[in-house]
């Protein structure tokens, strides 16, 4: 069933835009098992990283957009009737996939930035419990965190967080690296490693977290030894200090990356990365290629 080409074709395609609307969109997602319906804080594309391999378009200058909440969670109510119904099959983008693809799966925050850069982030969380209670669904969807870690220390991400796990949901926290230097270079910011670490080990003591872990070659090389097993290590860090992780998601390029030097990496490659990870962390490995 994974081989259908409109499958395969939903999957590499992964636009931030549905119709109308602003902040709500739609897609068919591998990590999620079926349809993820996302929501995007960051329509205006500003990101505190940089990421080499990163899918969004960012040389075409977006003016600042403010975040209008009301809007936000009137577009989700709409969403989630269109997706619950099945009348989503009716868009051009999934009236070629099958009703079971397109099934509700979680609610994602996941856009063109980081979500937790949002200020009013806890408040954004809650428009989205509002929404699915207005939208009169059978049973709440889990709502999803995919983030770079380096707002999970704010009052506003922690308040928000504690409610998303409260309602069944997760952080899927991205960590790419092992070391301070590779980090940098993957992720194009000044932010500290440091201070990555010591947010999802933070949260990962309150909460079972998933890391979300990228592996590229780079100039047409993959990850070294060395810097994978520091990777290792620094998994290891957060078990020790009280850290639960619930799963590591080794995947590798799927979509146009920002650099020209960003490739994928071929499956067997891929393969031996997640069986290392496996070997030296103990955590349950789930590859996506």
């Amino acid at each position: 069933m994974d081989q259908d080409p409109a499958l395969q074709a939903a999957f590499r395609h992964h636009p931030r835009d549905l119709d109308r609307f602003r902040y709500v969109y739609c897609v068919v997602s591998r990590r999620a098992g079926g349809l993820s319906i996302g929501i995007n804080l960051n329509p205006d594309k500003v990101c505190n990283f940089d990421c080499v391999y990163c899918q969004v378009d960012r040389s075409t200058p977006t003016p600042k957009i403010a975040v209008n909440l009301a809007l936000l969670e009137q577009e989700l109510v709409s969403v989630l009737k269109m997706a619950s119904d099945g009348s989503i099959l009716q868009n051009p983008r999934f009236q070629n996939l099958s009703p079971e693809h397109c099934r509700p799966k979680d609610i994602a925050f996941a856009g063109d930035g980081e979500p937790t850069s949002f200020p009013r982030f806890d408040l954004a969380v809650e428009a989205v419990f509002s929404a699915q209670a207005k939208a009169g669904l059978p049973a709440l969807l889990p709502v999803v965190v995919m983030t770079n870690a380096t707002g999970l220390g704010k009052p506003a991400a922690i308040r928000a967080v504690d409610r998303i796990y409260e309602h069944g949901g997760e952080i899927w926290a991205k960590l790419d690296a092992g070391t301070e230097e590779f980090f940098h270079r993957v992720s194009g910011t000044r932010i500290p490693f440091s201070r990555i670490l010591k947010n999802l080990t933070a949260t990962a003591q309150r909460h079972p977290i998933v890391l979300q872990s990228m592996f590229m070659h780079l100039h047409g090389q993959g990850p070294t030894q060395e810097e994978l097993t520091a990777y290792c290590d620094r998994v290891r860090e957060i078990l020790a200090a009280g850290g639960t992780i619930r799963l590591i998601q080794v995947y590798t390029v799927a979509r146009q990356p920002a650099q020209s030097y960003v490739a994928p990496l071929p499956k067997d490659e891929q393969n031996a990365i997640g069986d290392f990870i496996r070997n030296h962390t103990g955590v349950t490995v789930e590859l996506f290629y």
